[in-house]
């Protein structure tokens, strides 16, 4: 079997290919191949990733290259993590809304839309490739924000093989299981409504629900991604809150704090990935992967220190390093490996992924992408049926789907009148002044990677 990873060359691909490697033998998995069209990124990032992968599974084909045909020719499976235009487009996709005292957190944001002019072109051409050279039967796992517009416009565009994914979810599943010194395996979680915009409906450890018992535990505030949330506001909802809705819920305050730190996430991320490029291009990777990896755990490390840090004003505290031999503890390389062991288990198992609606939630179209707790077999996926939700959970739901569709709509038609719809209709911008204003700049910072738009 080949997996094959777009976008190899970025920071996080030790990840992806220590993942992979720990489970290459178990899922028969012997070539692996990481394309990016930054040959230096590729280099230092692919290389370091190529590495783990030699350790952890020798036998393991590893494949680092420019040409993307070449990287998906007769591939199993593809997973997507590209960014177009790379870390300095995504600061000042940011700084655009916040100029405008608008959110520009690069998915939930008015930078979202920018990120998504760009992703969504360079994604197509990718499907495109990957049509004419897979497998007839290749699935593409696409990690490339902003995911829920990106899921939604592919499935508009026909390629039906592709599913969107997501760590969070799984992540906040992971930290209540050890929180209660239980096993990630013990844990499971119903969740509905889109990526970065999702509730836990009910969480269950060994079989006993536990979200009441979540939402009145203190130490759930100090030691998991509930931190950034208030007891008050998850009893009133009755859920437990994806991270990312703290910028719905705590919308002032994060625009606030954000245009209060010194810099923006984006500009964090910008310094800290060119400072650490910039000291391990001048070592050898394969000879000195020692040092590479400390040099490594100290940029990064600064990295998951920060994050959401300046938006909220809480850090977390636990210390970062990255350890080769540890069990992994899954990301998005670990929902996309699931789906391929219940896949080829011939049994069903449930993951959260971002798939068609299909009837699930009541008052959103068939078609709509949605974040949610599925079935998966060998055959796809199917979402588990939830009817009816609350309605002011409902309201932000809809109106950000409304938001997607027309998004994906304007970035497929490359409709101006469209985009400036879907930023009026976003619940963080809520004005069609300011959504022409958005719209007027996104085109033309977005120039050199866009054309036709009217």
């Amino acid at each position: 079997m080949k997996i094959t990873v777009i976008g190899g060359g970025g920071v996080r691909s030790m990840f992806l290919a220590k993942s992979i490697a720990q489970k290459a033998k178990r899922l028969h998995i012997d070539e692996l191949c990481f394309m990016d069209n930054n040959s230096e990124k590729l280099r230092i990032y692919g290389g370091m990733a190529k590495h783990v992968a030699n350790l952890l599974c020798p036998n393991l084909e590893f494949s680092l290259t420019t040409d993307a045909v070449e990287a998906v020719k007769d591939a199993d499976y593809v997973i997507t993590t590209i960014r177009v235009g790379e870390d300095d487009m995504r600061a000042r996709d940011e700084r655009i809304a916040l100029n405008k005292g608008v959110l520009g957190q690069e998915t939930t944001g008015a930078a979202g839309f920018s990120f998504a002019m760009r992703s969504i072109p360079a994604l197509a051409e990718y499907c495109e490739l990957i049509k004419k050279y897979s497998k007839p039967d290749v699935k593409v796992f696409n990690f490339t924000n902003p995911a829920g517009v990106v899921s939604q416009a592919l499935r508009d565009m026909g390629y039906d093989f592709t599913y969107g994914i997501c760590d969070a979810p799984s992540g906040m599943l992971r930290s209540f299981a050890l929180l209660y010194n239980e096993s990630p395996n013990s844990i499971s979680g119903e969740v509905y409504g889109l990526n970065h915009l999702s509730y836990f409906k009910s969480i269950t450890l060994n079989g006993r629900d536990i979200m009441n018992d979540l939402i009145e535990n203190d130490e759930a505030y100090a030691k998991t991604d509930m931190r950034y949330f208030e007891k008050e506001l998850l009893r009133d909802r009755k859920s437990i809150l994806n991270e990312y809705l703290y910028y719905f819920y705590y919308r002032e305050k994060a625009v606030e704090n954000i245009l209060n730190a010194r810099q923006t996430r984006g500009e964090q991320i910008r310094d800290i990935n060119i400072s650490m490029t910039a000291e391990l291009s001048k070592m050898d990777i394969e000879n000195d992967f020692e040092g590479c990896l400390e040099v490594f755990n100290k940029w990064y490390g600064m990295r998951e220190g920060s994050y959401m840090a300046s938006e909220t004003g809480e850090r977390r505290t636990t210390p970062w390093h990255f350890d080769i031999y540890e069990e992994d503890d899954g990301g998005y390389a670990g929902v996309a490996l699931k789906f391929i062991e219940t896949a080829q288990s011939g049994e069903k198992g449930t993951m959260i992924m971002c798939i068609p609606n299909e009837g699930s939630i009541e008052g959103l179209n068939d078609d709509d992408v949605v974040e949610i707790t599925c079935d998966v077999d060998k055959n796809g996926c199917t979402p588990h049926h939830i009817g009816k939700v609350d309605e002011q959970n409902f309201e932000i739901i809809r109106r950000v789907k409304i938001y997607e569709r027309l998004s994906s709509k304007a970035i497929r038609e490359r409709d101006k009148a469209s985009a400036v719809q879907a930023l009026m209709l976003h619940p963080l911008v809520n004005s069609y002044s300011l959504a022409k204003e958005l719209v007027d700049e996104y085109i033309a910072h977005n120039k050199d990677y866009i054309d036709g738009w009217n």
